[in-house]
């Protein structure tokens, strides 16, 4: 039977010209046996087959939950930073202004409200075009852009192949969106179609979906879009980098008034409409959210340490690459403990302080607060530049944390190693002193003396029961304050207010050593860079006693003092209070959890000394607020890290400034230049305790903490030994700059 005559068919087939439209194989005769079945009836067998090949190709496809940004917020709901690999949101139908969906209509398929999904009228008019003048024009429909987009963020997903537009499409690539197309138009009404389009498209670089691509350009949202803000997003999406307004202004302005006079001509617009329309200039107002904590708003290494700690926990994906995605494509809002007023204050300190731009690379300078009753982290600044590539003044080492999460090398932190603590180590062995029924007031011998070779110090766990000096090529450990001065006896309480090395060890020759190494331990001292999967206590040896034995972070110092702030109880450091997906999902966090470590009277009797800092030691000289207040300064042997601890029952906050860079006598920060001045010799009372005092004077009003409360009067006085009472504590030594020791042979006092 004689094929009947149809005006699809004259010189060139019709299978022939679908074959010239698609440019490949023989395969392209399947659109027509798919579509148009009556018509490939008469190509014959190879229809046939066609027809089987379309049947067999699948009419449903799998739609991933797009991508959305995730905000780290601080306690105010005040942004800290947004972290996205695309940057999207979703907004409804109605929350597009009228022009945009005519602007996209008119350009990418008018007759979108009419087809069913693939636009047969639209094939025929491409192939006509492209075989009478060569060109390579597309038909593919708004729901069948709508379904490669889909494909394409499923395929970025999971690992998959994205498919390219154009000749980037292999014909089994062209006949499964068209199938899909015509399934999803029967699922889906044209309004859930085009707003399905509008949020998954791309419009730039990161920029994905209209409301990202109408602040990223114009800085308004999707609804206020106008004419021609609208046409430019409208022919911005055949081509982000060729039309892009930014690279290529000239090109997106032609492909705009393309879009302008479209609109016209299908009746979206009048004449005076699109005159005016396209009278304007681009007009830009580029608007780019950043992303990442290089982009964060405030706290950048907060923004990190709080990144580290979703990427650590398995209830946010079993593997990393899964913990990953939740945390960049999930939409999650992560509520944090950060108070933007605490970290202002502590950022305009560190600043002003040691500013990357007038202060050696070497040196790093903190300032991390925390609430003591409930470990809530407050404030965690920092003097470089949260910045990856090489520079002066760049890292993204958090000097204010441990290495690791817990010890295990699996769980980064992106901290450092830590550092030497120097004399705020010294309180856990006034700790120790008090919990053994001593006195503050005993009067202890602080001559200079020389622990010889062999000398025996109590340490219960140490085998043996004993810790034996050994200096190998010296003669013992003789400890010195610094300037090798003020030698003779006084109180454990003045020996602590003026930081006298000598004060210390005769103290702690009376103690079980490994009973203040369990004390600093057990309130939260360890070594920084702990990776066996535990944490590392600090050593035992005296030299540990004035701050040489182990290399801590602030964060962990913070923790202790907030012990002795809390009436010993300390609270673990916390910095997330609610994580909460775009799709309503909630992921744990943990609630405030404190322990008891030391007795409260013990704790009472510390804050008793630290007080003491504050009233005549180094920390007289401060101007904080006139506060309660008490505090410890630190500097280590070598003179490469500095300390000052200031806390009450509101807030602890440890002020540390050092040589990041590493430890060993040429690591000493004097000679280097920070905030553009040189000092030839620094310990903590030059530079890190009057940056805390600026702190303090930025904050007036708040974390103002309550009046300590009194130790008991037998931890003051007693009559157990040497002269004791209240003359004793207003007899205070010539206070001395200078640093501890970390070495056997020397060791030396700070204020």
């Amino acid at each position: 039977m004689a094929a009947r005559e149809s005006f699809f068919f004259d010189t060139l087939s019709t299978l022939g010209k679908i074959l010239a439209f698609l440019g490949i194989s023989g395969l392209a005769g399947v659109l027509v046996a798919g579509l148009l079945v009556p018509v490939a009836a008469v190509a014959g067998m190879g229809a046939t087959a066609s027809i089987q090949f379309f049947e067999e190709l699948p009419v449903e496809m799998e739609r991933e939950a797009l991508a959305q940004p995730t905000r780290i917020l601080a306690a105010d709901d005040s942004l800290i930073a947004t972290l996205y690999e695309e940057n999207r949101q979703p907004v409804t139908l109605d929350q597009v202004s009228p022009s945009m969906k005519d602007a996209l209509v008119a350009i990418e398929d008018y007759r979108f409200y009419d087809h069913g999904g693939v636009d047969v009228e639209g094939i025929f008019g491409a192939i006509a075009s492209n075989v009478s003048s060569g060109t390579q024009r597309g038909a593919s429909t708004l729901t069948q852009q709508f379904v490669t987009n889909v494909l394409n963020d499923s395929a970025r997903q999971n690992g998959g192949v994205v498919t390219l537009n154009g000749g980037g499409k292999s014909v089994g690539d062209k006949l499964r969106e068209m199938k899909l197309a015509i399934a999803v138009e029967k699922e889906l009404s044209k309004d859930e179609i085009l707003e399905g389009y509008l949020n998954i498209v791309q419009f730039s670089g990161t920029s994905y979906g209209i409301q990202a691509a109408s602040r990223y350009f114009f800085d308004v949202d999707a609804k206020d879009l106008n004419i021609q803000q609208s046409a430019l997003l409208a022919g911005v999406v055949n081509g982000p980098s060729v039309y892009s307004p930014i690279s290529n202004p000239e090109g997106a302005l032609q492909r705009r008034n393309i879009v302008i006079d479209a609109m016209l001509l299908r009746g979206k617009i009048t004449q005076q409409e699109r005159d005016a329309a396209i009278a304007t200039e681009l007009d830009l107002k580029v608007t780019p959210t950043l992303s990442g904590c290089m982009g964060a708003d405030q706290a950048p290494y907060f923004c990190d340490y709080v990144r580290h700690l979703i990427l650590n926990d398995p209830a946010y994906g079993e593997t990393e690459a899964e913990r990953e995605k939740t945390l960049n494509r999930s939409g999650l809002t992560i509520r944090t403990t950060l108070d933007p007023r605490v970290q202002k204050a502590a950022q305009n300190a560190v600043n002003e302080t040691a500013n990357p731009e007038t202060t050696d690379g070497k040196v790093g300078h903190t300032m991390l607060s925390l609430d003591p009753k409930t470990g809530d982290i407050l404030s965690m600044a920092q003097n470089t530049r949260y910045n990856p590539e090489a520079g002066t003044g760049n890292t993204v080492l958090n000097f204010n944390v441990d290495q690791y999460d817990d010890g295990d090398p699996t769980r980064s932190l992106g901290g450092g190693g830590g550092f030497q603590p120097g004399s705020t180590y010294k309180p856990f062995t006034v700790a120790a002193w008090v919990e053994a029924g001593r006195a503050l007031n005993e009067v202890m011998n602080g001559s200079k003396k020389t622990y010889p070779e062999g000398d025996r110090w109590r340490a219960s766990c140490v085998e043996g029961g004993t810790y034996v000096i050994n200096t190998p090529g010296l003669e013992g450990y003789t400890p010195q304050n610094y300037g090798d001065t003020n030698y003779g006896p006084t109180t454990v309480l003045n020996g602590l207010a003026q930081s006298l090395n000598t004060i210390t060890m005769s103290t702690a020759k009376e103690l079980d050593l490994c009973r203040i190494r369990d004390i600093a331990y057990d309130l939260g001292v360890h070594e920084a860079s702990s990776n066996e999967g535990s944490l590392v206590a600090p050593s035992v040896n005296p030299p540990a006693l004035i701050g040489g034995g182990v290399s801590t972070s602030p964060l962990s110092m913070a923790t202790a003092f907030g012990g002795f702030a809390h009436d010993g109880v300390v609270c673990d450091p916390r910095a997330l209070v609610e994580v909460t997906a775009a799709d309503g999902t909630s992921y744990p966090v943990s609630e405030v959890s404190c322990e008891s470590r030391i007795a409260k009277d013990v704790a009472r009797g510390v804050n008793a000394a630290t007080q003491e800092v504050m009233r005549v030691g180094a920390g007289s000289v401060l101007e904080y607020g006139g506060i309660p207040m008490a505090g410890k300064t630190g500097t280590n042997d070598a003179r490469s890290q500095t300390w000052f601890m200031g806390y009450n029952s509101d807030m602890v906050t440890a002020s540390w400034v050092g040589n990041w860079q590493g430890e060993g006598p040429d690591s000493s920060l004097g000679g280097l230049q920070i905030g553009g001045r040189v000092y030839p010799e620094i310990d903590g009372a030059l530079i890190a305790a009057p940056s805390w005092a600026r702190f303090m004077q930025q904050i007036p009003g708040l974390y103002v903490g309550e009046p300590f409360t009194k130790a008991p009067a037998s931890m003051l006085n007693s009559t157990r030994r040497g002269v004791t009472g209240p003359a004793a504590l207003n007899e205070p030594m010539t206070p001395a700059l200078g640093a501890d020791s970390d070495r056997f042979a020397t060791g030396n006092n700070d204020r």
